[in-house]
């Protein structure tokens, strides 16, 4: 029975790949709502290559095969698919020069999702109607010719040609208006007498295309210059037509002549006027380009403008805060300088902590200022934003208060995504507070998670990819934002709160934060009705991580004998810190300043259990460069980067290889010395 079976599907398998038709199966992928995403061909005969010019179809996607126009091949198979209509069209294929008619039919049972689609040639069908087209339009186009000619008076004469003896036979009239002889018009002229009078600059055409007319068959019209009776050349205008015989041999060739000379002169003045008419257009053209020109010189100076005003706000803004931060700290070292100078070393606590909290606001800024221009250090983990958002709720409720009720409308299914989850935390409690200053007599605040699928219209409008994501919406019923807030919102700086009541940095954070994490956020807001803001993040393939426990931070550990850190910073406050953090707790420490002098250090022999280095250093060597060319001869040396912003380029994009882990600046330094010991350890 198997040998049976086998030479059945040879036998089918043959007949299949005989058909010079094209045919192929066709099978759809669907989302977890049912709307079908993809297609995928399963089958393909050896006409379907002939047909089409697609080699090796079998096992690829319409997506990766067309991206361009997956959409509309998913939207008109699928509808086949749906309905179980079948559908037929023509479609001209490049790779083949081919007119192919394409039949495509729902395979029963439709559970199954798949489609026959059937590829016939059709091109010499087309290019027959084509031709029988043309043919009938240069037809009519010489009918009309000669009766207007009629109409107007303008006929000349007729001849007959007879072609396999050579034969013309003129009338009367044709012979008077050439000053031919009508008795040799009625017995036959040869072709050579026929076109004696023919102006020597036009002779060539008019052969060339009588040999052409004769060649094929059918109509045939042109115009000429000839010697009339009088002397003098006038533009005539010659119709036929070339019967052929079943041999395909021209046999006869009658026609008209008709005097177009008025009718060149008319035409001619029409030129005349059409070309003073472009050369007036160009000159138009010209001072329209020289005037679009001027205005974009004009939009480039005030975009120019604007940039700068922008640049000025934002460091207008910055040196706003950071002076009210530095004068917090630049007093209270000088109280705790007064205080030593005066004895009083048990008033210090309070300087030292006022300092610490303007150094930790600082940095808070400064996050946000990175966030902003999408450089600060993220953490990407695949997240259940609905776990993530459940878990903020009881803190969200606290911060925006009773007056505010907040509720969550999470989708079921939802897809995990690929974010970092502070930073997604971070940004949900600021839209949360933002909402609530919107609603000053309370109001209610609704969060709702959903999948999104952004095709690529809606994606080229967003300036983000097209593809699948995880929204987060944060809506209120508060005051709302008139269109010009609207536009300005992500802007640094910019607030409507009063003066001391907002930095301006929150939305602007929120939007560096989505963009660096490959997605986007919208708002969409109506004055007196409230404001919804999005936000949309790529959908991560695969189930979401489970949460870390986080446990209290241990009390740091010193050192044990003979362990050695490196320290490689070109700030010298810096490494003055770590130093003497690395000496508190036991380490021997090592100091440089740049990559060259470091590299010195772990190219020799002296024990180093640790890096800690900067990743941006002077001297045309960074820290990443640093510590592959040391890793040469010490394959497991352990580093710790720290940095002041995301430098990807350097890291890999944040790639880093075991016993690598990263720091951002600023930091505590007992969150130093736990990392130390935490990296030395493992």
């Amino acid at each position: 029975m198997s040998d049976e079976s086998d030479r059945s599907e040879d036998r089918y398998r043959a007949l299949f790949n005989a058909l010079d038709d094209g045919f192929c199966i066709i099978e759809f992928s669907e989302d977890a709502d049912g709307t079908l995403t993809d297609y995928i061909h399963i089958e393909a005969n050896d006409g379907y290559e002939r047909q089409t010019g697609i080699r090796n179809i079998v096992g690829m996607a319409v997506r990766d095969l067309a991206p361009a126009e997956a959409d509309g091949w998913i939207e008109l198979y699928g509808n086949v698919l749906r309905t179980g209509e079948p559908i037929r069209f023509e479609r001209h294929f490049a790779l083949v020069e081919r007119y192919i008619e394409v039949s495509a039919a729902r395979l029963e049972p439709a559970s199954l999702r798949q489609v026959s689609v059937l590829f016939r040639d059709i091109t010499a069908r087309r290019r027959a109607e084509e031709a029988l087209r043309v043919s009938e339009a240069l037809a009519r186009e010489n009918v009309q010719r000669v009766q207007l000619a009629l109409a107007a008076g303008a006929i000349i004469g007729t001849w007959i040609w007879e072609i396999p003896g050579n034969r013309f036979t003129v009338d009367k009239p044709f012979a008077d208006a050439f000053g031919l002889d009508p008795s040799l018009g009625r017995d036959g002229l040869s072709l050579e007498q026929v076109i004696v009078n023919v102006h020597p600059d036009d002779k060539p055409a008019l052969v060339a295309a009588v040999q052409e007319a004769i060649a094929r068959g059918g109509t045939y019209a042109h115009q000429y210059r000839v010697k009339r009776a009088d002397g003098n050349y006038y533009w005539i205008e010659a119709n036929g037509r070339v019967e052929l015989g079943p041999d395909g041999k021209a046999l006869s060739f009658p026609g008209v002549l008709m005097d177009v000379q008025e009718r060149r002169a008319v035409e001619a003045e029409r030129d005349r006027a059409a070309a003073a008419l472009r050369a007036l257009n160009e000159t138009l053209e010209q001072r329209v380009a020289e005037r679009t020109a001027e205005l974009m010189r004009a939009e480039e100076q005030l975009r120019q403008s604007q940039k700068m005003e922008a640049v000025g706000q934002l460091t207008g803004g910055l040196a706003h805060d950071f002076n009210n931060l530095l004068a917090g700290i630049s007093g209270a070292l000088e109280r705790i300088a007064a205080r030593i100078d005066q004895g009083r070393v048990n008033e210090l606590d309070k300087f030292i902590i006022a300092a610490q909290g303007a150094v930790r606001r600082a940095a808070a800024l400064t996050h946000r200022l990175l966030a902003f221009s999408r450089q600060q250090t993220l953490a990407p983990k695949a997240v259940n934003m609905n776990r993530l958002v459940g878990g903020m709720l009881e803190l969200v409720q606290r911060t925006v208060g009773p007056g505010i009720q907040v509720e969550m409308v999470g989708m079921s299914g939802l897809w995990a995504t690929s974010v970092d989850p502070s930073q997604l935390e971070n940004s949900l409690l600021n839209l949360c507070i933002n909402a609530r200053d919107a609603m000053p007599k309370g109001g209610r605040i609704t969060i709702e998670t959903g999948n999104r699928w952004i095709d690529h219209e809606g994606a080229r409008q967003q300036d983000m990819q097209p593809g699948q994501y995880v929204s987060l919406c944060v809506s209120d019923n508060g005051t709302g934002m008139t269109p010009d807030v609207i536009e300005k919102a992500f802007d640094p700086f910019f607030t409507t709160k009063p003066i001391g009541q907002g930095t301006g940095l929150g939305l602007s954070m929120i939007y560096g934060f989505a963009k660096q994490s490959g997605g986007h956020v919208k708002i969409y807001s109506e004055v007196g009705a409230g404001t919804m803001v999005c936000l949309y993040l790529p959908r991560h393939r695969g189930e979401a991580e489970e949460e870390e426990i986080r446990e209290e931070p241990a009390v740091t550990q010193p050192a044990r004998q003979g362990e050695t850190v490196l320290v490689v910073d070109d700030e010298p406050s810096l490494r003055l810190m770590v130093m003497d953090l690395l000496s508190d707790l036991g380490y021997a420490a090592i100091e440089a300043a740049d990559g060259a002098a470091g590299l010195r250090v772990l190219q020799s022999d002296a024990r180093i259990d640790l890096v800690v280095t900067d990743v941006g250093l002077p001297g045309g060597m960074n820290g990443r460069q640093m510590i592959d060319l040391a890793r040469v001869g010490r394959p497991k040396l352990k580093t710790l980067f720290i940095t002041g912003f995301a430098e990807n380029a350097l890291l890999n994009n944040g790639q880093l290889e075991p016993g690598m882990s990263v720091l951002t600046k600023p930091f505590a330094m007992d969150v130093l010395a736990a990392r130390i010991r935490e990296l030395i350890a493992s």
